[in-house]
């Protein structure tokens, strides 16, 4: 008797399992409900190292990142460990789907495509997807695809489904600095320095999988007032997640105003993870949406 037919039924095929990385920031319970296989990044404080989500508490990370002078380092998991990970989830299906941060970012989705190469389970079909997205921007796609695999479709509709809703994410994102994006090097000195010198609150977007400049506003009330705009600005919304570092307040006074354009009950109010919180900072806010077809 195969697999699927011990485990499933007769002639059943187990669902496609997804996998994705700690940054796309997905609340636990929500990654429970929907069956998402989280892998934590990490975090380095000096010698000390941190699994992102599971060995520091938000509030403990962004107390210590303030405090030290000297950024944290972060880092990928090896193409070892993903081949752990798809061999044990090799146990309950024959098809993964592994959504990961953008390449731009991070080496973890060639880390995670190499992992196919050490897989000890040959028969299991896994597949990776560079989402050109991180955070609740990617978190979004990760969910479309967990909802589309619970529906029982195989693994090449579920990467069509992951591959439509990642070419209709929209995100926005408020800082108080670029010093954390300088410092890490996820944009160019010269934008982040201007933003400072002026002392005004920049706005950030995704393009191309990399962290790129929109505008700058004179207070931190404006720059949410942005947000709030530009999530207005669409008519057609699939998803919505609102973000932040270390003002929950803030995340749920604008997830009350966005209620008016999306069921507020709906709207995920997620925190910045560590590995992303290294090269965001305290004090960043953000708007992730889906675009309706």
């Amino acid at each position: 008797m195969s697999r699927s037919q011990s485990e499933g039924g007769p002639g059943r095929k187990m669902s496609v399992k997804i996998i994705t990385d700690s940054t796309s920031d997905i609340p636990p319970e929500v990654a429970s409900e929907l069956g998402i296989h989280v892998v934590p990044l990490y975090v380095h404080f000096g010698d000390q190292v941190y699994r992102d989500g599971v060995d520091l508490t938000g509030a403990e990370f962004y107390r210590r990142l303030t405090a030290n002078k000297t950024l944290p380092t972060t880092s990928t998991i090896s193409p070892g460990e993903f081949a752990q990970i798809y061999d044990t989830l090799a146990e309950e299906t024959d098809e993964i789907l592994a959504i990961m941060l953008s390449s731009e970012l991070s080496a973890t989705f060639e880390a995670a495509s190499k992992g196919k190469e050490y897989m000890k389970a040959g028969r299991c079909r896994v597949e990776v997807i560079d989402s050109r997205l991180v955070v609740m921007g990617l978190g979004l796609v990760v969910i479309a695809a967990a909802k589309e695999a619970q529906k029982g479709s195989q693994l090449d509709q579920v990467i069509a489904v992951a591959q439509s809703a990642a070419s209709r994410i929209r995100i926005r994102m408020a800082f108080d600095t670029l010093e954390y994006v300088r410092r890490g090097g996820r944009i160019g000195a010269a934008q982040a320095f201007v933003g400072n010198l002026l002392n005004l609150k920049p706005i950030l977007t995704l393009k191309d999988g990399i962290a790129t400049p929109v505008t700058r506003e004179r207070t931190r009330a404006k720059a949410i007032e942005h947000l709030r705009r530009f999530a207005s600005s669409y008519k057609r919304i699939e998803a919505m997640a609102v973000e932040h570092a270390t003002t929950l307040d803030e995340a749920l006074a604008l997830r009350e105003d966005l209620g008016s354009i999306f069921p507020r009950e709906h709207i995920y109010v997620c925190t910045i993870g560590s590995v992303m919180g290294t090269h965001l900072g305290p004090g960043a806010l953000g708007v992730a949406l889906l675009e309706g077809e």
